[in-house]
């Protein structure tokens, strides 16, 4: 993977450490999430307060053009596109077969030793995770991120709480969005290693 040069750090890091900016046809500095809006553009680290900093020291302006609007919000709503993108891989990962939800499913999914993952939405009694935890071993990924609203819309049901994802390349896409994420927001997910 190609590198780049963060406009804040001016460190070089591989894209996949970075965040890409761009400018609207208004001049309104836009998240580019996916590297393919078209333009210049610019790279910052993966990290929200690295974002904050980059509109603080007017960083956008300097490296794409000096009439380039970065709103306040704009470290908000990289957050919120990341989170976005999570919910829509997890609805794929669900189309794919690869993803099951409720109590009951996913324990037994647990104890056949086929879970990459686990799911609990934010905010989940904790006592029915540490059970599913246990079960799952050191190897799972636990992921606390999502809030139940993201996973009824990726499920396409109300009240999921708990899900669980097999092996497969659409689960390997969506930890691999998670990662990007937890890294952005600076949290911590168990099982997964987050990038330097």
């Amino acid at each position: 993977m190609a590198t780049r040069t963060c406009i804040v750090s001016r460190e070089q890091k591989p894209e996949a450490g970075l965040i890409r900016f761009a400018l609207s046809p208004d001049g309104d500095v836009v998240p580019d999430l996916r590297r393919k809006l078209p333009g210049r553009g610019c790279w910052v680290s993966n990290s929200r307060a690295m974002v904050a900093e980059a509109i603080k020291r007017h960083a956008f302006a300097k490296n794409l053009d000096d009439k380039a609007q970065a709103a306040e919000s704009l470290p908000m709503l990289v957050g919120k596109l990341m989170r976005a993108e999570m919910t829509q891989a997890l609805a794929l990962c669900r189309k794919a077969g690869l993803a099951t939800s409720g109590n009951a499913k996913v324990e037994d999914a647990l104890r056949q030793g086929k879970v990459a993952a686990l799911i609990h939405a934010a905010g989940s009694s904790p006592d029915g995770a540490a059970k599913l935890d246990w079960l799952g071993g050191p190897d799972t990924a636990i992921i606390e991120l999502f809030e139940t609203n993201e996973l009824d819309l990726a499920f396409g049901r109300e009240n999921v709480v708990h899900a669980a994802l097999s092996q497969g390349g659409q689960t390997r896409n969506l930890l691999d969005l998670v990662r990007r994420f937890a890294q952005y927001e600076n949290l911590n997910v168990k099982g997964l290693n987050l990038p330097a």
